[in-house]
């Protein structure tokens, strides 16, 4: 993995000499450091990462993040690739490929390098992402990941996709697929209806149910649409999906749109013992996004102990999020917060 080097130097040898971006790598690097402060440095970092056009950050804000790998934490290292895959910066495609390539790792933290692979568009990782596509032995959310990112860059470089009509999205995130194309229906209670029967049908591939699944999601936003509530409870079917991936991205949408009435279901994956650690991790991330409702705080701290470490993390991680909702924060964490990060 990258090297946690706290003098990091860039290309030739040049020592950065950006303070603000060697504040933030040292936070998140530092085992010692809460881990709720490792996170607001990481997406302040991805902040400065992802500036179009890129500036003099952008490139040693990509190797602060790449360094992290390093850590012991597969919840951090796995938000540490989602972050890389945002970036829109071929620069972070090395990293990404090495955590991918690296079977001793934590199969969510794969998954996700692959995910960031294919959220890059990078036609270069297409030969590796077929691999272990199609490998049999592979884990299975790292083979459907994988599946899913090949659609992906082959969607993103092809003619069609000139010919689509989306619809425009409240969302800035690079999604693992495009929103389905926006359908000519009478109204939306019918649009809905015909997204949840694509969404739920799995004999239909991956990427044609996750484009279901964020045309959804925008369909959910604002949330005083008439569309909003029927859309969320529809997605939220998904939950009971086999596929643990496809389960996960529902929590992760469910995060995003930060929905009253996705709070149940969300409840019902973190409480559910037997869920896959990486849906209950982001049923509780989703969570501390909606922590100025009531009664989530307390429900979300029932699992500062749970047995299983990601969960423990990500409660501890939500937590914080919540008390940045509850300020009225529009971001998590971002540069101008560097002295509290830093602290």
């Amino acid at each position: 993995m990258a090297p946690a080097a706290t003098e990091p130097t860039h290309g030739d040898g040049i020592v950065i000499a950006d303070t603000t971006v060697l504040t933030l790598r040292k936070v998140l690097v530092s085992e010692s450091s809460p881990l709720a402060s490792r996170f607001r440095a990481l997406f302040s970092l991805k902040h400065l990462a992802s500036q179009s056009p890129p500036t003099a950050q952008t490139i040693p804000a990509i190797e602060a993040i790449a360094a992290a790998f390093a850590s012991p934490s597969a919840l951090l290292k796995h938000e540490l690739a989602y972050c890389l895959g945002q970036t829109r910066n071929f620069a972070a495609v090395p990293s990404l490929t090495q955590v991918l390539k690296d079977n001793s790792e934590d199969p969510m933290c794969r998954h996700e390098a692959a995910e960031a692979l294919g959220a890059l568009g990078h036609e270069g990782s297409l030969a590796l992402l077929r691999q272990y596509r199609d490998d049999a032995s592979e884990q299975v959310v790292v083979r459907e990941t994988c599946e899913i990112a090949v659609s992906r860059i082959e969607w993103e470089h092809s003619t069609a996709r000139a010919h689509e009509r989306l619809k425009n999205s409240d969302f800035a995130s690079i999604d693992p697929a495009p929103p389905m194309s926006m359908l000519d229906r009478k109204s939306a209670a019918t649009e809905v209806a015909a997204l949840e029967k694509t969404l739920l049908d799995d004999t239909l591939p991956l990427f044609v149910r996750y484009r279901a699944m964020f045309a959804l999601r925008d369909l959910a936003s604002p949330p005083d649409l008439p569309s909003a509530v029927p859309a969320v409870l529809s997605l939220a079917k998904g939950l009971m999906d086999k596929s643990a991936l496809f389960r996960h991205e529902i929590a992760f949408v469910f995060g995003q749109l930060s929905h009253p009435a996705s709070i149940p279901a969300l409840i019902t994956a973190l409480s559910d013992q037997k869920e896959e650690s990486m849906v209950r991790h982001e049923a509780a991330e989703a969570l501390g996004s909606l922590g100025d409702e009531d009664g989530v705080e307390d429900v979300l701290k029932r699992f500062l102990n749970d047995p299983e470490q990601v969960v423990r993390e990500s409660v501890i991680v939500a937590l914080d999020m919540a008390e940045f909702e509850k300020a009225g924060e529009k971001e998590y964490a971002t540069v101008p917060v560097i002295a509290a990060v830093a602290a």
